[in-house]
Parts: C-alpha cells; sequence; structure tokens
C-alpha cells in the first residue's frame, strides 16, 4: 500500500514510518523543514508540505491509500493543532483516500467513574492539559466531518512512552483501558503496530478509538 505520514519526524510518525517500511508498504514522509536534520529511513520517500496547508496535503495524498497523521505542535502553540486538523480534513475531503490521526487521551472516560473523562480526572497533570485540550478539539473536529473524508482516531493508552514492539496490546472505543493495576500504558512501538493493523484491516471508520495493555 502507499502510505503518507505526516508528523514523520516525531517519537510516534518516526516508529509509524518504520512499522509501515518493515511491512512492506510505499511509505512518503512528509517534512515541513527539508533543511531541517532528520534520521528518517532511506527506503522512505519525503515530500514537503504543510499539514496545515490543504493545497499541500490534496497534492501529497493524491494516489496515496493512507494518509496518517502523528504532528504534534510545540508547547505553547497547541492552538495550532485545530489547525492543521482543518487543513487534513480539507484536502482529504473528497479524494477517497483514508485519513488516520493520532490523538490523545484525555478525551476517553475513566473506568468506574460514571463519565467522568481522563482530562477532566483528579490529578490531572496541569502541564498537559493544554495539548490534552487541544487533542479533545482535534477529535470535534474529526467527528464533525461531512461524509467526504473516510477518517479514523487513535486515542493511546494514559502513557505513550518509546518502549518495545510487542504486538500484544487491546482495543476498545470510548473508556480509558487500564490494567489489574489500575495502569493504562502503551509503547509508541505497539501504536504503530495498531495503525498499521488499521490500514491494512479497518475495522474503525468515522470512529474513535483506543489502545492499551
Amino acid at each position: 500500500m502507499r502510505i503518507t505520514v505526516f508528523g514523520a519526524t516525531g517519537n510516534v510518525g518516526g516508529r509509524v514510518v518504520a512499522e509501515a517500511l518493515a511491512r512492506g508498504h510505499q511509505v512518503t514522509a512528509v517534512l515541513r523543514d527539508p533543511a531541517k536534520p532528520h534520521d528518517l529511513p532511506p527506503a522512505a520517500a519525503l515530500a514537503v508540505g504543510d499539514a496545515r496547508d490543504p493545497e499541500d496535503v490534496a497534492r501529497i495524498a493524491t494516489g496515496q491509500d493512507a494518509v496518517i497523521t502523528a504532528t504534534r505542535p510545540v508547547p505553547g502553540s497547541e492552538h495550532e493543532l485545530a489547525v492543521a486538523t482543518e487543513g487534513l480534513l480539507t484536502g482529504i475531503a473528497g479524494t477517497g483516500v483514508r485519513l488516520l490521526a493520532v490523538g490523545g487521551a484525555g478525551s476517553l472516560t475513566v473506568p468506574g467513574s460514571g463519565g467522568t473523562t481522563l482530562a477532566e480526572a483528579p490529578g490531572f497533570p496541569a502541564e498537559i492539559r493544554p495539548i490534552a485540550l487541544a487533542c479533545n478539539e482535534q477529535l470535534d473536529l474529526y467527528r464533525a466531518a461531512g461524509p467526504t473524508v473516510d477518517w479514523t482516531y487513535l486515542s493511546p493508552a494514559a502513557l505513550l512512552e518509546p518502549g518495545v514492539r510487542t504486538g500484544r496490546f487491546r482495543l476498545g472505543r470510548d473508556e480509558l483501558l487500564v490494567d489489574a493495576d489500575g495502569n493504562s500504558a502503551i509503547s509508541m512501538e505497539d501504536l504503530a503496530v495498531v495503525l498499521l493493523d488499521e490500514v491494512e484491516r479497518p475495522a474503525h471508520r468515522r470512529t474513535r478509538f483506543t489502545a492499551g495493555y
């Protein structure tokens, strides 16, 4: 399959590129600044573009089977996530190309809380509240997208860190996945597996789902 990745130089995006290449897919990694150093694999084709620009998105997405976005703004610029989301949705609309987004966990409901979301739960770290709220807005934009966009939104577990690729995880919908000890986590490597599984075997079209151990 032909897969394009926005945010390809980020922590999650880089692992998505590696997982897709390992599965034999043709991968295009999108760079906003081609002069900025990167360590993308030589097997990945490179394209220059900005997710915030619908014309860039449409140009780069043409002829692709799927576009994956794992973009994350730097602290203090969380508002840019909504701008990038609107650019992607507008650029993809009507192309027939699937759009899969790596989102946030803040909008997932906490088990046994009566519907309280993770971002609303007591003790949620104040330092990550801005990006959590930006991801909530991101999800709202996907849910409001019209029928011309074939989207999927993946919310990771509460703790998403570099780790190992186990290929063992659980999937859910709108509730935070926790283990027997109440922990919610998944490695970035396994999140990339989840995404590529969804690309190859679509099961969550025009909806949000989650993954965790």
